[in-house]
């Protein structure tokens, strides 16, 4: 049997508007819940410039730090938190998503919130991560924090709003570009990978 090797990708579209949005999509529980907060951030591109068509997701462990294991993604029923959410930015490049705090999956860790980009331009989708501002000492202790110098930290931390929410901009390229990473072959996290550009 030959061994198949895999075509490259290629960018044909955005075509997000046809089969992935869903009723929803963006509330990972119902707005106004015990516990809920709004994520919200803008994505720009590498001049700075908002994108209006692209798309993210999130996953993400319950506000007790448990990886959630339950189906009902695809169909909301506002009460059944399963961890994922999916959320198309709007014509001012602005997204949101209403979930709830993650909590750390092991006693220490820094939390976070894990994401998926699809923008115009990509030949495949980036991977990043949105942590949790407040606790400085697990943000310092934290595998793939504790690789990148400070200010490329930052692009992955998410402000406090007044209101309990986070506010998280993606920048795709740039000055500020945020860390995007890379995972090897067997799923994990490669640390070695600072992401200093663009995949």
């Amino acid at each position: 049997m030959s061994k198949l090797t895999p075509t490259p990708g290629q960018t044909v579209g955005p075509f997000y508007g046809y089969a992935l949005p869903f009723n929803k999509d963006n509330e990972l529980l119902a707005p106004g819940s015990p516990g809920s907060i709004r994520l919200q951030g803008t994505v720009y591109d590498g001049a700075g410039n908002t994108i209006p068509d692209a798309i993210l997701e999130i996953w993400q462990p319950d506000s007790e730090g448990n990886i959630v294991q339950r189906t009902g993604s695809l169909v909301r029923d506002g009460y059944t938190f399963t961890g994922w959410g999916r959320g198309s930015v709007g014509n001012s490049g602005v997204y949101t998503f209403t979930t709830v705090n993650p909590g750390p999956t092991s006693p220490g860790s820094a939390p976070f919130i894990s994401v998926a980009v699809f923008a115009r331009g990509l030949m495949n989708r980036l991977f990043t991560r949105a942590y949790l501002p407040e606790n400085e000492e697990a943000l310092a202790n934290d595998p793939l924090l504790s690789t990148l110098d400070p200010e490329r930290r930052k692009t992955l931390i998410a402000r406090r709003d007044p209101d309990g929410g986070l506010t998280w901009d993606i920048r795709l390229q740039g000055g500020d570009e945020t860390v995007f990473l890379d995972f090897q072959q067997d799923g994990s996290l490669d640390t070695s990978v600072n992401a200093d550009s663009q995949p």
